[in-house]
């Protein structure tokens, strides 16, 4: 009888529950919790997906997570109210783990987001610590047979040590595998009868150096098909176990029984080489892991304050103790101290929750926080980790429902049936040699297991993204993650937005008409302003070029209208004329052509800003290189001035201006809707919600760059013309991968035709299984860098 929630066999006693069998109390309770709050959905994921529980841990075992100091060396995030860990859960191993993890706010609503990271095995938890203490949220994991491992938990600022474990398994492995050949020499040059009276003791030493061979530097291959198999899931190294079972046992059998020298040199050399070929693609993961989370550039600077200088400063460049300037909707790069200014902080970006909380001088501000009102003052007291700021742009909150097939899932479902049918062949090779020539069963059948591999198709797609997104960000352009180049290349319409996107915000040439300012006027204009990123108010700040920095009460932006503000108790307003009307009882009766700021103090209308625009340089080859194959659109928040200019660029009916942020998402959603797959090219600000309602939203950046989570990479602006470009590569990526199959397909339709004749060694096919992967990855690396070389050139 097997338990129902673990799927262990129910050896000491049966526990009956609702019709179900469980091997212990421990199973019973977790599947009692699960039934009681209505998540049954894990157990029809996966059959038998938990863990034995046993017996039910005491109460107190994780008491010290009161203790306050204890509790900040883990937590990630602490505002008072909201709190955020990240738990190492070594047991998570399906899909039902994924879900029910995921689920946690149905089993307490402290709970406020779970989120599973499946290969790194952690759960990154937002609660509401009003209702939940840390202690708690460990005891809840504990309580359905998920035990946070505390010590894998613990937030740590020093590097992490390295696991050596492969690096033994491999000494191990290299050691046996080379004296086994040594005594196997005899045999291998016919000179048995020489050594007749060493053949017996050779024989047994070389069984007692397969041992470490097969219990230790190979175990990891038997324990993964062993859980696959416990799971119900035909997992790759099912085949690669049952190879090394056969000519371990084997070989046994051969020389307990003085029939033959075994296969142990077979044995001994697979594991070694399988091994050497896993140590690679670690390596090479770890490569592609490094550039993405450290050397990485993350496309955001702020001012850096230096003696009442803003200085516009690269994160990578910012040190403990610097003293930077945050406008409206920039990001906290940094753990920090507020020094000056009222912050109202949204934490949306860490927690999922974006109401603004209000900070005092003094208070600890989190990275990835946004402060969203006037300017305040910070001081770093955390370096920039560029890692954590990326984790955070891939956080759930801010994914899309894409309709784009995953070439990962694809790979994945390829790999499965792959497995099924090599054990298939496998089968009827050892049928075939069976009735042809016995002696030949054990050779051809593990030849035929070792050999056919998978493992070049998976690599296929994570080295060519992951390669492509270093060219892509040595180009420039800033990836979010992999599967924005697999879903440019799947692009049909692209959408520009205008202002900050094709024109450039450094070269705009403005003009102010109306009421002469006073230089007070100017003063609080430009301090006002000045709160903000936009492209026209650094261009009317850069226009005024003052330095007064006036304090501003009840500032307020509304994307795509303007900005308000109260300085020394009067009201000043920049805005569109929709904006300033609300407030204002003197304006004017028209609105100037071209882009237009007005202003106000009170309810006296002072003039408006004209901005003549300049258009990127390089468009017009944008435009050309889009327009071959993707029709193009602009959509923009100004007047119709320019119509006639863009017009034989874009086509009339693909114009539309005076167009507000709502009417550009709902704009993207209706192209979706009739089956278009949209790439946005936006600015970031009022851009945001169609850049993360289309399927690839890129932000255009400039000098000082306020990020949106919600797009899907970062453009940077002087780059621009390089726009065609990275959908071209896009799309040749997934041509490499095309190719890649096809290498990895040829392979094993060869290998194994090798193999099943009888022609091919367990060793020879141990070499050429890590020679497979080595070869498709050097394919994706050598023709991924050779695109960038001529992209650059």
């Amino acid at each position: 009888m097997k338990c129902f929630h673990c799927g262990d066999e129910c050896k000491t006693e049966i526990i009956s529950f609702q019709e179900k069998s469980f091997c212990c109390i421990g199973c019973k309770t977790v599947y009692e919790i699960l039934h009681d709050n209505k998540l049954d959905t894990y157990y029809s994921l996966e059959d038998n997906p938990g863990y034995k529980i046993g017996k039910i841990q005491r109460k107190d075992q994780y008491d010290f997570l009161d203790n306050e100091e204890i509790k900040q060396r883990y937590l990630l995030f602490d505002d008072g109210n909201i709190s955020k860990i990240s738990f190492s859960i070594p047991q998570i191993h399906c899909s039902s783990c994924i879900w029910l993890l995921e689920n946690l706010n149905r089993l307490s609503n402290g709970v406020i987001l779970s989120v599973v990271n499946f290969p790194k095995r952690r759960a990154d938890i937002t609660f509401d610590n009003t209702i939940l203490t840390l202690r708690e949220v460990a005891e809840l994991l504990s309580t359905i047979g998920y035990d946070p491992d505390l010590s894998a938990s613990e937030k740590t600022e020093s590097a992490k040590v390295k696991d050596r474990t492969l690096t033994y398994k491999i000494g191990v492995a290299g050691f046996c595998f080379g004296n086994i050949m040594l005594l196997s020499f005899p045999e291998y040059f016919g000179m048995d009868e020489n050594f007749s009276g060493f053949k017996k003791f050779f024989g047994y030493a070389s069984l007692v150096l397969s041992l470490p061979i097969f219990f230790y530097s190979g175990s990891d291959y038997i324990k993964s098909a062993f859980k696959g198999i416990q799971q119900r899931f035909i997992n790759i190294d099912i085949p690669i176990a049952l190879g090394m079972f056969t000519l371990f046992f084997r070989s046994i059998y051969e020389v307990l029984t003085s029939t033959g020298a075994g296969y142990f040199d077979s044995l001994s050399g697979l594991v070694f080489f399988l091994l050497l070929g896993k140590w690679f693609q670690q390596k090479t993961y770890d490569a592609l892991s490094f550039d993405r989370d450290y050397k990485s550039y993350f496309p955001i600077a702020v001012n850096k304050i230096v003696e009442d200088e803003r200085i516009p400063t690269n994160l990578d460049s910012l040190e403990i103790g610097d003293q930077i300037e945050l406008r409206n909707q920039e990001l906290i790069p940094s753990d920090s101290i507020l020094m000056d200014g009222k912050a109202f902080i949204d934490y949306s970006f860490i927690t999922g929750e974006s109401e603004p909380i209000r900070k005092q001088l003094g208070d600890k501000l989190y990275a990835g926080g946004r402060q969203m009102g006037a300017k305040i003052k910070i001081e770093l007291i955390k370096e920039v980790n560029n890692s954590y700021l990326t984790q955070l742009w891939n956080q759930e909150v801010f994914q899309k429902d894409d309709h784009i097939q995953d070439l990962n899932s694809i790979v994945n479902r390829i790999s499965k049936h792959f497995t099924l049918v090599i054990l298939l062949i496998t089968a009827l090779t050892g049928i075939y040699w069976w009735m042809i020539d016995p002696t030949m069963i054990w050779t051809s059948v593990t030849a035929v297991l070792i050999v056919a591999c998978p493992c070049a198709l998976a690599l296929a797609v994570p080295f060519t993204f992951g390669n492509m997104t270093r060219v892509m960000g040595r180009m420039g352009l800033y990836l979010k993650n992999v599967k924005v180049i697999e879903n440019m290349a799947e692009i049909t319409d692209v959408v520009l937005d205008k202002t900050g996107t094709i024109t450039n915000s450094d070269t705009m040439q403005l003009t102010y008409h109306g009421k002469e300012l006073t230089e007070t006027q100017k003063d609080h204009l430009h301090s006002l302003a000045s709160n903000s990123t936009h492209p026209l108010s650094i261009a009317i700040c850069h226009y005024l070029n003052r330095t007064a920095n006036e304090k501003i009460d009840k500032f307020n932006e509304e994307a795509g209208l303007g900005i308000s503000g109260l300085i020394q108790k009067k009201k000043y307003i920049l805005g569109s004329l929709y904006f300033i009307q609300k407030s204002t009882t003197h304006k004017p009766n028209s609105e100037p052509e071209g882009s237009v700021v007005h202003a106000s103090v009170d309810d006296y209308y002072l003039g408006y800003f004209h901005l003549q625009q300049q258009y990127r340089p390089g468009l017009l080859k944008v435009i050309k290189g889009l327009k071959r194959s993707h029709k193009i659109h602009l959509i923009s928040g100004d007047n119709d001035s320019q119509k006639m200019l863009l017009k034989e660029e874009f086509g009339m009916e693909n114009l539309h201006f005076n167009q507000s942020p709502m009417d550009k998402l709902s704009y993207i959603h209706k192209m979706q809707k009739a089956g278009k797959t949209v790439l946005m090219l936006g600015d970031g600000l009022n851009d945001a919600g169609a850049l993360k309602q289309s399927n690839v939203g890129i932000a255009v950046s400039d000098n000082i760059h306020q990020f949106s989570p919600s797009c899907d990479a970062i453009l940077d602006a002087k780059q621009f013309e390089r726009m065609s470009d990275f959908i071209a590569l896009s799309k040749k990526s997934i041509q490499i991968i095309h190719v890649s199959f096809v290498i990895s397909f040829l392979y094993n339709l060869i290998g194994i035709g090798f193999a099943v004749t009888g022609r091919l060694s367990p060793v020879i096919a141990a070499i050429l299984m890590p020679v497979s992967s080595i070869s498709v990855v050097a394919f994706t690396t050598f023709f991924t860098n050779l695109l960038y070389r001529k992209k650059v050139k």
